[in-house]
């Protein structure tokens, strides 16, 4: 899956023949799973049409403050009371990335010196993004001063340079000045992406969903554990770069993001097994999962009969998973996750010395939206210092966020 995924840009597109490209790399974008805002200058509009980019990125394009169509100084005044204005600072704002291309000199050097005269510029003014710039011109217009004092003043302002690649040029000429291909484009923002996550390099174990203990062929012992919890942390840590392996239970659950190894299991004997197989190759370990404590001692061959008004299955303890990747662990570090219905905190604070673990996510189904089968979860983390922090009540993805958040500031304290 691309970096890309998910992500919301903006590609600016200025009035330079190598307009046209910006068709392929809307179409590229969107297939990489972004969602693509555009804005044309005026002037972009002779080389390539609104109709296009419109209709391949699945927005409208936007080329002056307000809806062409309503233009306030051509009907009157009760035209401009219903005019639509295009908000500049809500696009920038918008944005997870900017990209101008192509960046003609002209639109470069009003980024430069903040010649505030379009929709493009103001948008680019007001954004709170990384910002990419992808030239293209002639050879000699490449390499003007002015143009060299254009891509420094922006590398000042923290932009990012899509170098410009050499080959035929519009006039004739032969050299420097070709916009980046949109392959290359796309290449490009996908590697520079990726080198700036924050878990870039670090591998994740997360345990997700129930685990069913059989008693005979058809039944077994299980919980009401979804798994999504599980499910949202992986797909988060994957997201901030991590290589992520992902040992889930019985659930209907899919990952969003393709990068993730799955193993999937169904008892707890099975799940022990696969986290001892990767403990020792990962940084973090986060036991999301929901495994059962107890299951039968003795597993019967054939369905067991509905005779008798009682029935009695003898139960023995399964192995603890988390407390045995805490016995052994070295530089991991370690989460679990506590679920209590009474004596939360002192319970909680007792598994993190028990276990060895660097920090707990304690749930109590005392609170409501917590618990299983729920979209939401409210959640107290407790560290090995024993320092506690309430979290509000917030839907699973943001708790997940929170949680892999915990785990990027133990790597950037």
């Amino acid at each position: 899956m691309s970096v890309l995924s998910g992500k919301k840009i903006v590609l600016g597109v200025s009035g330079g023949i190598a307009a046209y490209k910006t068709a392929t790399l809307v179409r590229l974008f969107i297939k990489a799973g972004a969602h693509v805002q555009v804005i044309m200058t005026p002037a972009s509009k002779d080389f390539v049409t609104p109709l296009t980019l419109s209709t391949l990125s699945k927005n409208p394009v936007y080329s002056s403050f307000y809806n062409e169509d309503n233009d306030p100084s051509q009907n009157g005044e009760q035209t401009k009371q219903n005019a639509q204005w295009n908000n500049h600072v809500e696009l920038g704002l918008w944005a997870d990335l900017m990209l101008i291309a192509p960046a003609t000199a002209n639109t470069l050097s009003k980024m430069a010196n903040g010649n505030c005269d379009n929709l493009l510029i103001a948008t680019y003014l007001s954004a709170k993004c990384p910002v990419y710039f992808a030239p293209a011109m002639d050879l000699d217009m490449y390499k003007h001063p002015s143009t060299i004092a254009s891509f420094s003043a922006l590398k000042k302002f923290g932009n990012t340079i899509i170098p410009a690649e050499s080959g035929e040029l519009a006039s004739g000429l032969s050299g420097e000045g070709r916009m980046a291909e949109p392959e290359n484009i796309v290449a490009f923002l996908e590697a520079d992406l990726e080198s700036k996550l924050p878990l870039k390099g670090k591998k994740i174990l997360i345990t997700a969903g129930p685990t069913y203990e059989s008693i005979d062929p058809v039944r077994f012992i299980g919980n009401h554990s979804s798994g999504k919890m599980g499910f949202d942390i992986a797909n988060c840590a994957a997201s901030m770069g991590a290589e992520v392996i992902l040992i889930s239970g019985p659930t209907h659950l899919q990952v969003e993001n393709l990068t993730i190894k799955v193993i999937k299991v169904v008892s707890a004997q099975q799940m022990y097994e696969a986290c001892h197989e990767h403990f020792n190759t990962v940084d973090v370990a986060i036991a999301a999962a929901a495994v059962a404590d107890y299951k039968p001692k003795t597993l019967a061959s054939q369905k067991i009969k509905k005779s008798e008004a009682c029935l009695s299955i003898e139960l023995e303890k399964t192995k603890d998973i988390l407390a045995s990747l805490g016995a052994i662990k070295q530089n991991q570090f370690l989460i679990g996750f506590a679920l209590e219905t009474e004596n939360e905190i002192e319970n909680a604070k007792l598994k993190i010395q028990k276990k060895n673990l660097n920090l707990i996510v304690l749930n109590s189904l005392n609170d409501l939206g917590a618990g299983f089968g729920k979209p939401t979860n409210k959640i107290t983390f407790i560290d090995s210092n024993f320092v506690i922090e309430p979290m509000e009540l917030k839907s699973k993805e943001e708790v997940a966020n929170d949680i892999i958040n915990k785990v990027i500031q133990h790597y950037h304290a």
